[in-house]
């Protein structure tokens, strides 16, 4: 009685071998693919006239009507003046746990005259930025630093008991 008899799962390995291998492979395209997936759009932010459009403007001839009919409306004006149009745009892509990821920033400044008139025609990118170093002082405000513990108990005995009779505080009776 010491027949040898086959394992129930005698022809499987090279199956589940095959399985494992496929089920491998196709794993790997799938996380390949998905990170595509979740990965966040690319949004473009602003208004970002086309190499044509900049090109039909003339120096000298085009006014701020013309101007506005074939670029829109620009984001932005000067501070002090109306000399200057400036249409801001950018590539922006939301990154999970991080900040909003900016690339590919460009600015198309419009110069005009005090008649109105175009007299310049500027593309800024990048490369044109100027980088600005914020300060991390902190402006004193007027007052005394107070602890957690003297804003929680500071007023504790400060205010007495309210008078008796209706009276408003500070006003005597007539009698």
């Amino acid at each position: 009685m010491d027949r040898h008899s086959p394992s129930v799962n005698a022809g499987k390995p090279r199956r589940t071998r095959r399985r494992v291998g496929v089920t491998l492979v196709l794993a790997a395209l799938l996380v390949g693919q998905g990170c595509n997936v979740f990965r966040s759009p690319v949004i473009a932010r602003g208004n970002r006239p086309s190499e044509e459009q900049i090109k039909d403007i003339s120096v000298g001839v085009h006014t701020r009507a013309d101007v506005q009919a074939l670029l829109g409306s620009p984001t932005s004006a000067s501070a002090f003046g109306d000399q200057s149009w400036y249409y801001i745009s950018a590539q922006t892509r939301v990154r999970p746990m991080a900040h909003i990821g900016i690339s590919d920033p460009e600015t198309v400044a419009v110069d005009f005259n005090e008649r109105g008139v175009v007299t310049g025609v500027r593309v800024l990118r990048e490369a044109d930025m100027v980088p600005v170093r914020m300060v991390s002082r902190e402006t004193p405000s007027p007052g005394n630093e107070r602890t957690l513990m003297q804003a929680l108990f500071g007023n504790v005995g400060r205010i007495g008991p309210q008078p008796t009779g209706g009276d408003a505080p500070g006003v005597q009776a007539a009698r």
